[in-house]
């Protein structure tokens, strides 16, 4: 049931973020890289709780687009991701879309649910660390 839902709320959310080019993966990594700046590949993978090499295969098309700009990290083995200028934009187009698709949400299920959901999730994940 959780991973219905969760292919349900995808795609609600990449609908919404649509006009904006962006599916709900992409726009959670230049959310993340906005926040944060620049991020080894490990460190986004493990805010975006992905493997690497998922995380790898999704930066891709933003690269392409030029959103995004994958380099040299700090040894020779890392590599880091940067957010673009076109990325920024791209983001800051973005976010009122998401922005509407929470308040979407958040209406169809309740305020205390949403908040409710979002504790458990936040649970669940926690509980992954090893």
């Amino acid at each position: 049931m959780v991973r219905r839902a969760a292919r349900r709320l995808t795609r609600d959310y990449d609908r919404a973020l649509k006009p904006a080019g962006l599916k709900l993966t992409q726009y959670s990594v230049l959310a993340n890289l906005v926040r944060s700046g620049g991020l080894s590949i490990t460190a986004l993978a493990e805010r975006l709780a992905m493997d690497r090499t998922t995380l790898t295969r999704n930066l891709r098309p933003l690269d392409k687009a030029g959103w995004i700009r994958v380099g040299s990290g700090p040894d020779s083995r890392s590599r880091a991701v940067d957010i673009t200028e076109l990325g920024r934009d791209t983001y800051d187009r973005a976010l009122p879309l998401w922005r509407q698709a929470e308040r979407s949400f958040r209406r169809s299920v309740g305020q205390a649910e949403s908040a409710e959901l979002r504790r458990l999730v936040d649970l669940v994940l926690a509980g992954g660390e090893t």
